[in-house]
C-alpha cells in the first residue's frame, strides 16, 4: 500500500512593523500628493475664473448699458448708430434714400448735409428708440434694416424724412411694408415742392 504523499505547508512571512510602517506613509504621501494636486488646480482654476470674470466687468464697466435702442450717432440721414444692450449696432433707415454725404464711391450730393443735419437734429445723442424690422433684418453690410420710431412721440424717422423732403423712397424688396405710405408722402413733398425736390430739382444731383 502506497504512502501517502505530505504536501509542504510553507507559511507566509508576515511583513515586519517597519515594512507596515513604510506602507502606511507611502499611502499617506499618495493620498497628501493627490489633495495637494486637486487643491492647486482648484486654485489655480478659481484664478483665471477670477480673471475672465474681472476682464469682462472691466471692459464692460467703460460701456454704457441700454436697456432699450438708444441713439449714439448720426451717421448720414438715412444711417444712424444704436446701443442695444452693451453692443454697438448700426442701422440703416428701412424704405427710404437720402442724398450721399458719406460714400467714397460718390461725391457729396445735394442736399445731403441738409438731410443728415436734420436726422441729428430728430435724434440727438440718447434718444431712445423703436425698432421695426420687415422680412430681411440685415444687409449684406450686417446692418441692421429698420423703421424707426422715436420714443418720446412716436414720431415715424423714416416717413418724416420722406414727407420734409429730405428723402426720396428706395423699395427694395421683399421689405415694402411701409412702401404705399412712402410713396405717397413723396408725391406730396415733390408736388409742393419741399425739400430736395425744390432746391435739387429731385434726388442723385451732386452738390454745387
Amino acid at each position: 500500500m502506497a504512502t501517502p504523499t505530505h504536501r509542504d505547508h510553507r507559511s507566509k512571512r508576515m511583513p515586519s512593523k517597519l515594512e507596515r510602517s513604510n506602507s502606511r506613509r507611502r499611502r499617506s504621501a499618495w493620498v497628501i500628493a493627490c489633495i495637494g494636486l486637486m487643491g492647486a488646480m482648484l486654485f489655480f482654476g478659481s484664478m483665471i475664473l477670477f480673471v475672465v470674470v474681472l476682464s469682462a466687468v472691466a471692459r464692460h464697466g467703460s460701456t454704457p448699458y441700454a436697456a432699450e435702442p438708444t441713439i449714439i450717432n448720426v451717421i448720414d440721414g438715412d444711417t444712424i448708430d444704436v446701443r442695444i444692450g452693451y453692443k454697438r449696432q448700426r442701422v440703416r433707415l428701412l424704405g427710404i434714400d437720402t442724398p450721399e454725404t458719406k460714400d467714397p464711391r460718390k461725391p457729396v450730393q445735394c442736399f445731403g448735409h441738409e438731410a443728415s443735419n436734420h436726422t441729428a437734429q430728430l435724434l440727438p445723442r440718447g434718444t431712445i428708440v423703436r425698432l421695426e424690422h420687415d422680412i430681411e433684418e440685415h444687409d449684406i453690410y450686417n446692418r441692421l434694416l429698420a423703421y424707426v420710431w422715436r420714443a418720446s412721440d412716436g414720431l415715424f424717422i423714416n416717413l418724416d424724412l420722406v414727407t420734409q423732403g429730405y428723402a426720396d423712397i428706395l423699395s427694395i424688396a421683399p421689405n415694402t411694408a411701409h412702401a404705399d405710405e412712402f410713396r405717397t408722402a413723396m408725391t406730396a413733398a415733390r408736388t409742393a415742392p419741399k425739400g430736395l425736390w425744390a432746391t435739387c430739382g429731385g434726388p442723385g444731383k451732386p452738390a454745387s
